[in-house]
């Protein structure tokens, strides 16, 4: 069974996108980082690796999907509590990030999304479970 997740996503520029997440506190692991890929950490089981379009495409038999008109995925993180999503969201926004969507409190649950350097889609989500509504 797997231990661990590597999302692989397709960058334009890597050190800008390397700038971009150390700025909003993701380390990388060096081991793994070069001129053609960067691992970010999100935590020990989840990494996010950054790839060179030409070197992304070396993996694959498709082209690469333009995020700026497409989306295949969304990429979604907890947070700590509601302030701590709203700071990463405005942080990310401060760097060159875009807001694709509002803000949403569902009581139980509030999240926020934006569209990094790439046009890649992420959302950031704090859950109450203690608030979540029963069938």
């Amino acid at each position: 069974m797997a231990t661990k997740v590597f999302i692989n996503l397709p960058v334009k520029n890597l050190a800008k996108s390397i700038e971009f997440f150390q700025n909003l506190g993701f380390t990388f692991n060096p081991q793994f980082t070069d001129e053609k890929a960067a691992c970010m950490i999100v935590n020990d089981s989840i990494f996010v690796m950054f790839l060179t379009g030409t070197y992304f495409k070396s993996f694959i038999d498709t082209e690469i999907c333009d995020a700026y008109r497409s989306t295949e995925v969304l990429i979604a993180l907890d947070g700590a509590s509601p302030d701590e999503v709203k700071q990463f969201v405005t942080k990310a926004e401060s760097l060159g990030g875009k807001i694709y969507a509002p803000a949403q409190d569902k009581g139980w649950m509030y999240q926020h999304s934006f569209a990094d350097l790439d046009g890649h889609k992420w959302e950031m989500a704090y859950l109450d479970f203690s608030q979540f509504p029963q069938s």
